[in-house]
């Protein structure tokens, strides 16, 4: 299977010219209309000029990529070995040759994380074949994880829904989470997935919903909870909190104003909430949240048709 003839054709040779986005699965629409031109579409992998630039969409950016030509498998993985040892394939077409071009590489099989254990901290490049004679690669990306994808291994005993990983990812992709001590605001926290996590760390929670928690939730020590909306509650009704976090479930444009509320109050001093789309993709909103000073805005892993913002 060649290039697909729709697609536009990528430069013949500017190494340091172009970056690759690697959307999450299922939302490359929502990536290219990120990124506006495009200079190449292969399956998730989406190819724009100039510098890397922030793509919320993309689970993995693919840092100067360079196009290789080759003859035979064999030539394929000595040129990738000369670029460096780890590599991860994204294969979109061709399986069965990339699959024999891996299996000259050293193998990188990579264990599902444990939280709150750091990321793999060696580098783990990307590459895709183009087409029967042509590599991409990046010995560079952004995620040391595979596609970008962070697979935990899970406790299916404790947290009351999958929630929970997703707050497991923010933290692990940002490097920072709550120390012992520190004070959160869980908004929208029902059934108490998040409210787990935080406690977990050693903060204290303020679990805030009209839903009830769990009862296993509500019964930790450290979680306190209120029965309100997180909509309704006044930041001044609240002592300071270090971490405010939310997953609840409300149109994007309503959480902005949520979240511009506790900002102007100064009552709160990290952000971690959940932009949920519910219909369209509401890309003026998002772009207003990456806005924000010291904003970063991700697709998680764990994300469906929603972003995480985070505020550090």
């Amino acid at each position: 299977m060649t290039e697909p003839s729709s697609s536009p054709a990528l430069p013949s040779s500017t190494p340091t010219g172009w970056t690759g986005y690697l959307a999450a699965d299922g939302y490359v629409d929502e990536l290219k209309t990120e990124l506006g031109a495009i200079i190449g579409e292969h399956g998730r992998l989406v190819f724009a000029e100039g510098s890397p630039r922030s793509a919320a969409w993309a689970q993995n950016v693919w840092y100067d990529p360079v196009r290789i030509p080759i003859q035979s498998i064999g030539e394929g993985a000595r040129a990738l070995r000369a670029l460096q040892r780890n590599w991860s394939l994204y294969a979109f077409q061709l399986h069965r040759r990339a699959g024999l071009i891996e299996e000259k590489l050293p193998p990188v099989k990579p264990k599902p994380q444990a939280f709150p254990a750091p990321p793999p901290a060696a580098p783990l490049g990307a590459w895709t074949l183009l087409d029967a004679n042509t590599i991409i690669a990046a010995p560079r990306c952004s995620s040391p994880f595979r596609h970008g994808e962070v697979v935990f291994q899970e406790d299916r005993h404790a947290p009351p829904n999958r929630a929970y990983l997703k707050l497991w990812d923010a933290f692990t992709r940002i490097g920072v989470r709550p120390q012992q001590g520190e004070r959160c605001l869980d908004l929208g926290a029902s059934p108490g997935g998040w409210s787990w996590v935080l406690h977990e760390t050693g903060a204290s929670v303020l679990a805030v919903d009209k839903a009830p928690l769990d009862p296993r939730i509500e019964a930790l020590p450290r979680v306190e909870y209120r029965r309100d909306s997180a909509f309704a509650l006044d930041p001044i009704a609240v002592d300071p909190v270090d971490w405010l976090c939310s997953d609840v479930v409300c149109y994007p444009t309503r959480l902005l104003t949520l979240v511009r509320r506790w900002l102007d109050s100064g009552r709160a001093k990290r952000f971690v909430c959940t932009l949920k789309f519910q219909g369209e993709t509401d890309h003026a909103t998002a772009r207003e949240f990456a806005a924000i000073p010291g904003s970063q805005l991700m697709h998680l892993f764990h994300n469906k048709h929603e972003l995480t913002w985070v505020k550090l």
